[in-house]
């Protein structure tokens, strides 16, 4: 079904700008990069597909057992996205919120063309029916000379981002959530605000690389179908599945880095013996651990790592790793469908928690908050989580990024209205200019 070639690259870092470059000619993107971040589930350093043979867009009415059907149909690789929105297929929820970007709530695509980067070693698989074009693509892209700086003088700098919720309004719905919080109808909840911008024009490639490399994150993605785009500086993992064995890494803590090697170790520190984010992580994953369980063989579900702390340029994060083992004859879309979405963007006891978040918020989540990945011929799959990201509907001129955090009994509405600005700072510099 797929020829595939390998190649060595003597300078991988540019041959991704160039990869990333050349593939803007097609309508269907998703362009994967780790960064070289270290990380002990990594499988490929960068990963491009493009250009659908075969593609599944639909709303979330009966979408996972259509995305169930696609896969089994296709037995290939495929990219795409899970929104957030999703929820409403699996349970009784609805969003009846804002949207100014219209995605689909559900896309993937087969892709004609693929380029998997490890390490020097590049693996081109494309499929059958265009492979005679294999050698020529490939010329084509380390002859591109194209670089960022081209772009610079094609778009205006400095959008005009506006918040849909005020911080007296913010700090008002955060005292909401703590009454349901202390009533008991949740423990914790994940509570996100809209930034925006209307009839702007950006240039998503160079966005994407900006924001990219304030943050150089393990789960930077950049998607794009048609007029609808996807610039992700994401750090974390939602789901991956390496044979029998399942992975999730959910992230709940952050410290922000500082100038001085001694007080960002402190800041290190600080975080780590931190009793609210402790005790935020800890919830999530105990929730992660029951969502797990729904495909688990028994007694394999394990916490492998606890609380871990993991630096970023921005940031540090308190990230912790749960595992479980899945038999064979489990469905990879079975093993999402029952996990999504994430127990990290939505709260604990997780359907009451997305209740009291769709009152709350002002917009629909859409891409934000859902999932970017792939899955591959042999049944596994890597999703990342849609946050510190921007979203951008070319047709309607709309930009869009969400920023969220954590509430729970401990809560101060102010210090949860300035983690969100804290979270939101890459995404601002790079549309403000």
């Amino acid at each position: 079904m797929r020829v595939s070639v390998f190649k060595p690259i003597a300078e991988p870092d540019v041959f991704k700008t160039k990869l990333l470059n050349w593939a803007q000619q097609f309508r269907e993107i998703v362009f994967l990069d780790s960064n070289n971040y270290p990380q002990q589930y990594g499988s490929y350093d960068c990963v491009l597909a493009c250009d659908a043979f075969t593609s599944l867009k639909t709303d979330f009415h009966n979408a996972f057992e259509d995305l169930k059907q696609y896969q089994q149909q296709t037995k290939d690789w495929l990219f795409g996205y899970l929104s957030y929105d999703l929820k409403n297929d699996t349970e009784k929820l609805h969003s009846n919120n804002f949207d100014g970007l219209h995605f689909p709530d559900m896309f993937f695509f087969q892709p004609k063309k693929l380029f998997l980067l490890k390490g020097n070693d590049l693996e081109i698989r494309y499929l059958n029916m265009c492979d005679d074009e294999l050698e020529e693509d490939f010329e084509e892209i380390v002859e591109n000379q194209m670089a960022i700086a081209e772009f610079s003088t094609v778009m205006p700098i400095g959008v005009e981002v506006r918040q849909r919720i005020s911080k007296e309004r913010y700090l008002q719905k955060v005292n909401e959530m703590l009454i349901h919080i202390h009533r008991g109808d949740i423990y914790e909840a994940n509570f996100c605000m809209e930034f925006f911008a209307e009839n702007t024009q950006i240039h998503p490639i160079e966005i994407y690389q900006k924001l990219n490399a304030i943050s150089e994150p393990p789960f930077a993605t950049f998607f794009k179908n048609n007029t609808d785009f996807l610039l992700s500086a994401s750090p974390e993992r939602y789901l991956r599945k390496q044979g029998s064995k399942i992975i999730s890494q959910p992230i709940k803590g952050t410290a922000k880095r500082l100038f001085d090697e001694e007080l960002d170790n402190q800041s290190k520190i600080e975080l780590s013996l931190n009793p609210k984010e402790r005790s935020e992580n800890i919830m999530i994953v105990d929730l992660v651990r029951n969502d797990l369980s729904h495909t688990a063989t028994k007694g394999s579900v394990e916490v492998e790592e606890l609380c871990g702390i993991y630096t970023f340029k921005q940031v540090h994060q308190m990230i912790s790793t749960i595992v479980s083992t899945v038999e064979e004859s489990t469905s990879p879309i079975e093993i999402i469908r029952t996990t999504f979405p994430m127990g990290s963007m939505t709260g604990a006891p997780k359907i009451s928690a997305m209740q009291i978040i769709e009152e709350l918020e002002e917009t629909k989540r859409g891409l934000y908050s859902g999932a970017v990945g792939y899955f591959t011929p042999d049944n596994d799959f890597d999703f990342n989580v849609v946050i510190r990201s921007i979203l951008y509907n070319s047709k309607e001129k709309y930009i869009s990024f969400s920023v969220g955090s954590a509430i729970t009994a401990e809560s101060k509405p102010e210090s949860e209205y300035e983690e969100c600005l804290l979270k939101s700072k890459a995404m601002r510099e790079v549309l403000l200019g």
